[in-house]
């Protein structure tokens, strides 16, 4: 059974306890991961502070941080098919995921690191004369960044990228289900050649996160996962008074008008939802349909959906895997049950399947007709769409906007007017249009309520790791007149 180790300070240690690592396609122990105790975190976070303060990072110019970073781009990308094992391996998302995915990854780097040298202050036109005042933008400090187990070298590097390119340090904590791929992209990052102390990876579970997030070193929290642990993060940083970004959980509506090219939208409904496994923030998991054409989108979604190929992750012919843990598994067979029995339809799937590991199938819910169905409300993070219709637009909007989350969404229409007038109303972060899913570097994501503040990627995620200092510089050579009128 392979042993990973964890990362303080430049350097790869064992730790003292460490926990089992399951792979969700088969349900068995496949590596041991190092749980960080207080003792570690406190280690890594003096270790980021140093790093912050007093080495060479502390006095790099902001070129060279591009330059390192660009290093790293590279050795990711050329790491990407191992990384990609990794992860399939770890968590269960498929192969034919990963891979693509990773190999975008090296492009977030890529991006800040030509950021690094553009994060840029103002100068301030006072109007006093005998006075030159200008901002400068400056690191934050201390970053606790925070990942779950999906998706997690991508939403590790849109914190990652843009505190490096920020000048700030980082101690990551990548989650317990699934942490092997973060593990082995410390090796990645000390390869590259960045001072000791800039970057510190542990693994470990909620004592971990505690005790990070409340440090009184940390200068900022950067976390993606749901809102409960989000809630336990904000208030532990009620003494360090940490700054935060919280990217959450979501409950995106996918809304589909009697114009929309039905194929298209049918193919983009299948991935946003049941790609990932619907183990994904922003899954289309609400489908809002117009009356008209609901039974006819059904035919053709249900038709595709029971056509998925599920099987092994590392088989590059599977559609769909394995979900990454029991409990999500026996999660979304509850809140199935749970909302059949309030009375929706169950169209194809529901229950999970009869083999070894964690697969539970592409699943399709009618809610039409239950009031405050539970799967129209609750985040699945599991292959389960809901569905229900609309007989105008006022009332698509008002279904969309029906929900404590607002991360994402999408819309189907060739009416580009109605469009405009949708994009305005629909309450999200992230309003796709005849598209679902479409990321970049520069486009930056977040979300409204429960969906959490700040967003990552772009230019705006950079500025949230800095501060701003104002400088005022009197150019008189004259004598500074009464105090007591000067302010």
């Amino acid at each position: 059974m392979q042993i990973f180790q964890q990362y303080i300070g430049g350097q790869f240690e064992d730790a003292t306890e460490h926990f089992d690592s399951l792979d969700p396609a088969t349900g068995t122990a496949w590596a041991k991961m190092p749980a960080a105790t207080p003792q570690d975190v406190d280690r890594a976070v003096t270790a980021a502070e140093q790093a912050f303060f007093s080495s060479e990072w502390a006095t790099m110019t902001a070129t060279a941080r591009g330059k390192l970073l660009l290093r790293l781009a590279d050795l990711i990308a050329e790491a990407a098919p191992r990384l990609a094992e990794l992860e399939t391996r770890d968590t269960g998302k498929i192969i034919r995921e990963t891979s693509a995915q990773i190999a975008y990854v090296a492009e977030y780097y890529r991006y800040y690191a030509g950021l690094a040298d553009k994060i840029e202050g103002a100068h301030l036109p006072i109007d006093k004369p005998d006075m030159e005042v200008w901002l400068r933008r400056e690191p934050i400090g201390v970053v606790a960044a925070i990942v779950p187990w999906n998706s997690q070298l991508f939403l590790s590097a849109v914190k990652i990228g843009p505190a490096l390119a920020a000048g700030c340090t980082v101690v990551l904590k990548a989650s317990e289900a699934g942490p092997a791929p973060m593990l082995e992209f410390a090796r990645l990052f000390d390869q590259a050649g960045f001072p000791a102390g800039v970057l510190n990876v542990l693994t470990g579970g909620a004592d971990t996160g505690a005790a990070l997030t409340s440090h009184p070193k940390v200068a900022h929290v950067a976390f993606t996962g749901g809102p409960d642990t989000a809630r336990h993060i904000v208030r532990n940083t009620a003494d360090n008074l940490a700054s935060s970004s919280l990217e959450l959980g979501g409950k995106s509506p996918f809304i589909v008008f009697d114009d929309a090219d039905l194929e298209s939208a049918v193919n983009a409904q299948i991935s946003g939802v049941f790609a990932a496994t619907g183990q994904s923030c922003v899954s289309g998991s609400r489908l809002v349909v117009h009356a008209a054409i609901k039974d006819a989108f059904l035919e053709r979604l249900t038709e595709k959906a029971e056509k998925i190929a599920i099987g092994a992750p590392d088989d590059m012919a599977t559609e769909v895997g394995p979900l990454c843990t029991r409990a999500q598994q026996d999660r979304a067979e509850q809140l199935v049950a749970q909302t059949v029995a309030e009375g929706a339809r169950l169209i194809t799937g529901g229950t999970p399947l009869e083999r070894d590991g964690f697969f539970f199938p592409p699943t399709i819910l009618d809610c039409d007709g239950v009031d405050q169905a539970t799967s129209l409300r609750e985040e699945f993070f599991g292959p389960v769409l809901s569905v229900v219709s609309f007989e105008t637009e006022a009332e698509a909007i008002a279904i969309a906007n029906d929900t404590a989350f607002g991360l994402a969404s999408g819309l189907f229409t060739r009416d580009l007017t109605r469009a405009h007038r949708m994009i305005r109303a629909i309450r999200a972060g992230i309003v796709w249009v005849n598209t679902y899913r479409a990321v970049s570097p520069i486009a930056p994501f977040g979300g409204h309520g429960l969906s959490g503040h700040g967003r990552e990627g772009g230019i705006e995620a950079a500025l949230d790791y800095t501060k701003v200092k104002s400088v005022w510089l009197r150019t008189s050579d004259a004598p500074i007149p009464d105090p007591f009128v000067m302010r």
